[in-house]
């Protein structure tokens, strides 16, 4: 009598759902991990990067505002409120810097701090002042950027996202455009948050009060519905200005009088 072989399947048992999530947690959790822990090594390398470096950058952009600048008036009384500002810096924030505005005439309602010690101010934010102090606040808040090293964080933090990605999914361009993405705006807003408390706490060195320094973001808040540049790139409006109402209090800075926009920027 034969005996019948036993039977045995060549395919392997199938993965349950719950499996599946706990293996893609994991991984996630370990790349997440991997990430952070580069991250913070590199945080603190940058610190340690000469501000040269960053001027060697800004050799590949500001030309292309400096192009676009324009040498007038408003330029140069522009540069005489940085240059008060400057005074109420710490010595290592301006060592080795060469700060300047370029004023650029167009409608744009905008500032921008780029590499090479340059901010930006278009004639459309001006529109927006109605003060000395408040326009201070945005100068101040950009200088911020440059004594956080925001521009070599951001640069990091792309760099770190995009190596670790494509070393672990190789080239999916989509998944890591999406993941930059997310990660940038989520770093993006912890800076202009510590940037507006740089600002908040040079105007108070500045002026001995903080008169003006909710204005322009308060007036972001009512006017959202316009095409403004400078929400496409900043956190919320009505969530800054609470947090310096905070920090007002919390320091216990006082609000006097504002200073009068100078007759050269004003625009009609």
């Amino acid at each position: 009598m034969s005996k019948k072989s036993p039977q045995f399947s060549d395919r392997n048992p199938e993965i349950s759902n719950r499996q599946l999530l706990i293996l893609g947690g994991t991984f996630l959790t370990v790349v997440i991990t991997i990430i952070w822990i580069i991250w913070f090594f590199l945080n603190s390398l940058i610190n340690l990067i000469p501000p040269e470096f960053e001027q060697t950058l800004g050799t590949f952009i500001v030309p292309v505002y400096e192009e676009q600048s324009e040498a007038s008036p408003p330029q140069e009384t522009l540069n005489q409120l940085l240059d008060r500002l400057e005074t109420n810096l710490d010595q290592n924030q301006n060592q080795n810097r060469n700060y300047q505005v370029l004023y650029i005439p167009e409608a744009t309602v905008n500032a921008i701090a780029i590499p090479g010690d340059r901010i930006i101010i278009y004639q459309g934010l001006l529109k927006e002042m109605d003060s000395e102090n408040e326009l201070m606040m945005v100068l101040g808040h950009e200088l911020g950027h440059f004594a956080h090293r925001d521009h070599l964080h951001s640069l990091g933090r792309i760099v770190l996202v995009k190596a670790v990605l494509s070393y672990f999914f190789g080239d999916l361009t989509a998944l890591s455009s999406l993941v930059e993405n997310i990660s940038n705006a989520q770093f993006s807003q912890t800076q202009e948050s510590k940037a507006d408390e740089f600002g908040l706490n040079l105007l108070n060195h500045t002026y001995g009060q903080v008169a003006g320094a909710t204005d322009f973001f308060a007036k972001l808040s009512e006017k959202q519905a316009v095409d403004w540049s400078f929400l496409a790139t900043h956190p919320a409006p009505e969530k800054r200005v609470k947090q310096l109402q905070e920090l007002i209090k919390k320091q216990g800075y006082k609000i006097g009088e504002k200073t009068p926009l100078p007759n050269s920027l004003k625009v009609d």
